[in-house]
């Protein structure tokens, strides 16, 4: 028989992975058998994804079995005292997987979510902590349980080792294929998708959260895999004495409809006449690295957006605008929910614990919602991000085009302009879009396709570098932007949707470098042209022109084209709406005099806020402290006033940070106040 032929030491191996799966199994059948809501279907998908999980973790297992057996002194196939080490080592293993899961099931049961890394901010506080699970959960029962399945595992992997060291063995050559074909499937399910296909993931915890099923996304999760993902964000926890005292100041800003301290509720309710809301079409483009001071809106010599130049001539441009974080992750993160992504250790879609998150797409009622990225949301877990928050959403990455992705980004940004105006144009009912480029990014690619119609241009390296660019590759990525700009809204113009459609442009973040004599030194001293990115709302038929240089932030788009649209809407994160309605007018004006954007700089370790007049930020290591004017290149004069405007942006600088904090974990789908 083959499975005779199959070498013992992977036979006992597979036995091993076999038996952890059963266990990991069993678990998930245990948590469904307890936490499903009265009613709930069984799942079966979320069964299967849960089986991918769990084998991910048993061939990680499986795959140090066979690493360590390498060395001969460890295989207890040729060395029969080997047995002792294994004896030792697998029950072991299987210990920490039954902690796991035991502090999994009651930490699901204490905070409903499944176990991650927060939990070792408990430790902090470990007497508390201890005695609180000593007077809720029958702690001594669950050690015996333990120590009862410890002492089962340690009899079965005894005897299953026993039974492979006595077989017989066979033809050693012939065995050699076999480790391989074995070796490769197990590093296949530890990666969790065909690692051959173009511009795939290895499988995410966000891939649970797919069908915007909280439940069937927390059923498949593996606590192990969850756990280790979240590792880099333990320390992430929202500060709430903090928050609560930051609340007054940040509930007066916001303009908060029923202030609460206690319960720290955030939310705001907007609704308007009938009359103005026309189910207008909104298209929210998220622009790859759209740096303001590179672009022709602020005089570059190298003109490099003069179709962009134009159509911000033609609609309502805010030209300081500031994202609150550098990267695209952070940038998607921050437009879509309305919060800074302030996560310290890494962007805070990757963080499992911030999967659940209210977006004002979802009040667009009656609207499709697109979402159009030329390459894979798995990339930085977006994909849990969007698929689990926007109800309904049609999801289209570089698999699901007729064209070739070019590059590791997937589809060139024309293509992708063409196929979402291809889907676009058929649309029946009113549609809330949005099309994230990517080719303003390394390895700048543009098709020699592209090429028959955009003209590369070529400048001496000093006049490159004078205006902000490093190299001719990235100054041409740059203008090619401008020409898919311009593809995209020459070819909407041709078709129906055009004149009820609002079209958002707006950066993900700008690009550190020399905004030389263009803008006030602030900009290139203090990096703001990392978050300095152009903001346009074009609406020729709804909109009239208006060049506007005061403050907004990134946070405020999807508040502004609610109220733009007439769609009633409620919010609770920090974006405002920066247009006001005068009487007798469509909404064209702005008055945003209180305006301010918050901005962290992860590289720097800064926070700060943006006004009119002034940036202050202060280094959250060091304390260093920075005031310096947005009007001009000048000192800020020292005075009663400057001293009073310092210590309020300081102020707010702190508020915005801690109320950010506390709402990225506590700005749920469903609206449930208090910490």
């Amino acid at each position: 028989m083959f499975v005779e032929r199959i070498p013992r030491l992977l036979r006992w191996t597979f036995s091993v992975i076999l038996l952890l799966l059963l266990t990991m199994t069993i678990f998930r059948f245990i948590f469904y058998w307890t936490y499903n809501p009265p009613g709930r279907a069984f799942s079966g998908s979320a069964f299967i994804l849960g089986f991918r999980y769990d084998a991910r973790v048993a061939c990680v297992i499986g795959l140090s079995i066979l690493i360590l057996c390498a060395f001969p002194f460890l295989n207890p196939i040729k060395n029969i005292r080997a047995k002792t080490f294994w004896n030792i080592l697998l029950p072991l293993v299987f210990l920490i997987l039954l902690i796991f899961y035991a502090a999994d099931y009651y930490h699901y049961d204490y905070l409903h979510t499944r176990l991650n890394a927060s939990v070792l901010n408990y430790l902090q506080d470990a007497k508390i902590s201890g005695k609180m699970m000593g007077e809720s959960y029958p702690v001594v029962k669950i050690v015996l349980i333990i120590l009862a399945l410890l002492l089962l595992s340690a009899f079965v992997f005894s005897r299953l080792l026993k039974r492979y060291q006595t077989m017989d063995t066979f033809n050693k050559r012939r065995s050699i294929g076999i480790y391989i074909i074995s070796v490769f499937v197990m590093a296949q399910l530890v990666v969790g998708r065909f690692v051959f296909k173009p511009g795939q993931f290895p499988l995410r915890w966000s891939d649970a959260f797919a069908n915007n099923d909280d439940y069937k996304g927390n059923l498949a999760l593996n606590p192990i895999q969850s756990f280790l993902s979240t590792l880099t964000f333990k320390d992430s926890q929202p500060d709430i004495p903090k928050t609560k005292a930051a609340y007054a100041m940040m509930a007066e800003y916001l303009n908060v409809n029923h202030p609460d301290s206690m319960a720290l509720n955030y939310e705001r309710q907007f609704s308007f006449p009938d009359s103005i809301n026309k189910k207008t079409n909104v298209v929210l483009i998220i622009c790859e690295s759209f740096s303001a001071y590179k672009s022709s809106m602020w005089g570059n010599p190298l003109n490099t957006t003069p179709y962009f130049n134009e159509l911000c001539k033609n609609g309502v441009f805010f030209d300081r605008c500031f994202t609150p974080a550098y990267g695209t992750a952070r940038g998607v993160w921050a437009a879509i929910t309305g919060i800074p992504d302030v996560e310290a250790a890494n962007s805070a879609s990757r963080n499992s614990a911030n999967v659940d998150q209210h977006s004002i797409i979802n009040d667009f009622k009656g609207y499709e919602k697109f979402y159009f990225l030329g390459g894979s949301t798995s990339w930085a877990n977006i994909r849990g991000l969007l698929t689990n928050n926007i109800t309904g959403l049609h999801l289209y990455e570089e698999n699901d085009y007729k064209e070739k992705a070019i590059d590791v980004w997937g589809i060139s940004d024309k293509n992708l302009f063409k196929e979402a105006n291809g889907i676009l144009k058929e649309q029946t009912k009113p549609f809330f879009a949005v099309i994230q480029t990517a080719d303003n990014h390394r390895p700048y690619t543009i098709t020699k396709e592209d090429q028959e119609d955009f003209q590369k241009l070529s400048f001496p390296q000093d006049s490159l570098i004078k205006y902000g660019f490093q190299s001719n590759d990235e100054m041409n990525a740059f203008r090619f932007t401008d020409f898919c700009y311009q593809h995209f809204i020459e070819a909407a113009k041709k078709e129906k949707y055009f004149d009820n459609t609002l079209f958002i442009f707006v950066g993900d973040h700008g690009i550190r470098g020399d905004a030389g004599n263009m803008l006030p030194k602030a900009y290139t001293q203090q990096a703001l042209v990392c978050e300095h990115v152009p903001l346009l709302f074009y609406a020729p038929k709804l909109l009239k022109p208006y060049r506007i240089s005061d403050v907004c932030s990134q946070v405020d788009i999807l508040p502004s084209a609610a109220a733009i649209t007439g769609t009633p809407y409620h919010n609770t994160a920090l974006g405002r709406n920066v247009f006001e309605k005068p009487p007798g007018t469509m909404y064209k004006s702005y008055n945003l005099e209180n305006e301010k954007a918050f901005i962290i700089d992860h590289d720097e370790k800064t926070i700060g806020v943006v006004s009119n007049n002034y940036y202050f930020r202060k280094n959250m290591k060091s304390g260093v402290q920075q005031f310096v004017s947005m009007t001009d290149s000048n000192p800020v004069p020292a005075n009663h006033y400057t001293d009073s405007v310092r210590d309020r942006l300081n102020k707010l600088t702190d508020a915005y940070y801690e109320t950010s904090k506390y709402l990225l974990q506590n700005n749920k789908k469903t609206v449930v106040h208090g910490p």
